[in-house]
């Protein structure tokens, strides 16, 4: 393997330890069931050649309810203890996929801008369901299938010695050939990529299936569909024709016991050797040797499986945030947070600088009008702000202290960024206002609403609080007017509005004014914003251009400038400069 088995033991040890109780019943139930296994082909001799004496015969009964015993009781051991493992399988992987998301959450921005999401719900979901087996029963089962193995030999060897070393050698050359499947792993690695690859392209395509169709782009999809599936076909194809040779090989072996056990069972029982009870009991445990290597086999694929997913899981896991967090908490004031930029100079990628050497002192309960053109900066000084990004020069400070130096959650939590592409989740409005939060009660959510003027708006839905809502139920105004009732809701002392009405319908319109002003009190606020209206209840006005501070001050004495660049704005219309 070219994955180190320490790496299969860590993740073992990881998931399966808390599962410890049941992995403990599983294992007693498969070495019971494996026990009566062996003891099934004895009880079924003695059988046999009880029927070979002319004598008495009234143990033949006795025999035939102990076979139909074992036969039961081991059956619905392997049942139960099937189920318990598919139970651990589901634990385990469970608990994986609940760290893999939480550690790609606090993944920085720059991950996810660089992988769709049907890639990675791939990468959690797809990669974590290949390794169910190998956390259901892998270890047990392989360790329960060599048990049964060396029971079926020592079963053969006093039976006959020359029984025992023919079937010993006969599992050892079937031993060898299996571990020779383990070659095959890279190919199965190769299955998984494409498949994250293939899965990614199609979280894309759904996504954008308004703008496919307006530009009339199906037939390109689906053309580029076919050739993804195609690829990802002979991936997977490759992977399974050569998972198929060991199967092959399984089945030539289970010829090779059937041959080796008529051809020994025949000779010895002619010579005497064997009883005709005997010749059944080494034919059944023949049968039982091949059937631990075959199990072995699709063993050794769920490993091979096993293995490229542990890989891929390893390396998603061997991404490190690229924002660390600090340990200092956010100051608990009134009326609001001082921000202050010195010197932030921040580039995406190529050195290509957004923002360029920017200073900004915005005392507490101000409220900032952030303006200008397309690719000015704006949404990326924002982004700063929540610390999605760090700058390469300069700093970023809240209440005279770099934001580098905050325990990110609770600086998050202390701070609101609202956009103009708001998340409705498939749920009730209370659960789309609360983020699911249960300790938040219904009497805070109507107050909240209430407080922000919604309350005519909050009647007119159908079931209130309990009014199901999808991506498509509000307009792009009414999931604003939810947007700021969540924030509301969180009492933060920084807001960010970034372009928040910027798709605002005018039915609801009056509803977010009224919001918006209630949501400023007592409150620092940075706003975004195109529209003249918004930035007109701003108290500071900064004008970006290329990056760089074109303009900072006062709005009033701004607007009173006929020389200022905002007095320009304000004479030729906003909305017309800045797009």
């Amino acid at each position: 393997m070219k994955l180190p088995i320490a790496e299969f033991w860590l993740l073992l040890r990881r998931y399966l330890i808390p599962q410890g109780t049941r992995v403990a019943w599983m294992s007693l139930f498969l070495l019971l069931g494996i026990g009566l296994q062996v003891l099934n082909p004895q009880i079924a001799r003695r059988f046999v050649d009880a029927t070979q004496n002319t004598g008495d015969t009234s143990n033949l009964t006795v025999l035939a309810v102990l076979f139909i015993i074992a036969a039961l009781v081991s059956s619905g051991l392997r049942a139960v203890a099937a189920y318990v493992s598919n139970d651990v399988a589901w634990r385990s992987t469970n608990a994986l996929r609940a760290d893999l998301a939480a550690h790609t959450l606090n993944l920085g921005m720059d991950f996810h801008k660089s992988r769709p999401p049907g890639e990675m719900i791939e990468r959690i979901d797809g990669d974590v369901n290949a390794l169910s087996g190998f956390f259901s029963s892998f270890v047990v089962s392989l360790g329960g299938n060599a048990l049964l193995l060396i029971g079926v030999l020592l079963a053969l060897t006093i039976q006959d010695w020359r029984l025992g070393l023919a079937f010993t050698v006969y599992s050892i050359i079937g031993a060898i050939v299996l571990t020779l499947s383990s070659r095959f792993a890279t190919a199965w690695q190769e299955e998984r990529e494409k498949a994250a690859q293939f899965y990614g392209f199609l979280g894309e395509v759904l996504n954008a299936t308004e703008d496919i169709r307006g530009n009339g782009a199906v037939a390109w999809v689906l053309r580029r569909m076919r050739l993804e599936m195609r690829a990802l076909f002979q991936v997977r194809l490759n992977a399974n024709i050569k998972g198929s040779i060991v199967w092959g090989a399984s089945i030539i072996f289970w010829v090779t016991a059937d041959a080796l056990t008529y051809g020994l069972g025949s000779s010895f029982y002619r010579d005497g050797t064997l009883s005709l009870g005997a010749v059944y009991m080494v034919m059944h445990y023949a049968w039982m040797v091949a059937e631990p290597i075959d199990r072995f086999r699709q063993q050794m694929q769920e490993l091979q499986r096993a293995e490229a997913s542990i890989a891929r899981v390893r390396e998603l896991f061997a991404f490190q945030p690229s924002i660390v967090t600090g340990v200092k908490s956010l100051p608990k004031q009134t009326g609001g947070l001082p921000v202050y930029l010195e010197h932030v100079s921040f580039a995406y990628e190529d050195n290509v600088l957004v923002l360029d050497n920017v200073n900004l002192q915005l005392e507490a309960g101000s409220v900032l009008g952030l303006l200008g053109r397309t690719g000015s900066g704006k949404t990326t000084l924002a982004r700063l702000l929540f610390r999605f990004y760090d700058p390469q020069q300069g700093s970023v400070q809240i209440a005279g202290q770099d934001i580098r130096h905050f325990d990110l959650a609770q600086y998050r939590a202390g701070i609101a960024l609202v956009t103009q592409d708001v998340q409705l989740f498939q749920a009730t409005l209370r659960d789309n206002l609360t983020f699911f939060d249960t300790t938040i009660s219904d009497t805070r959510l109507l107050e909240a609403l209430h407080s922000l003027g919604l309350a005519d708006w909050f009647a007119a839905l159908p079931k209130g609080l309990d009014t199901a809502l999808t991506a498509d139920s509000l307009s792009s105004g009414e999931a604003q007017l939810v947007a700021l009732a969540r924030t509301f809701l969180r009492d933060p002392k920084l807001i960010i509005l970034d372009e928040a009405s910027a798709r605002l319908d005018p039915a609801t319109e009056h509803h977010l004014e009224r919001a918006l002003d209630k949501l400023l009190e007592h409150r620092t606020v940075i706003i975004i914003a195109h529209r003249l209206k918004t930035v007109e209840r701003a108290t500071h006005i900064l004008v970006l251009q290329q990056g760089k501070v074109l303009e900072f001050g006062q709005r009033q004495a701004l607007a009173r400038n006929p020389n200022s660049s905002f007095a320009e704005l304000r004479r030729v219309g906003l909305e017309e400069v800045l797009v």
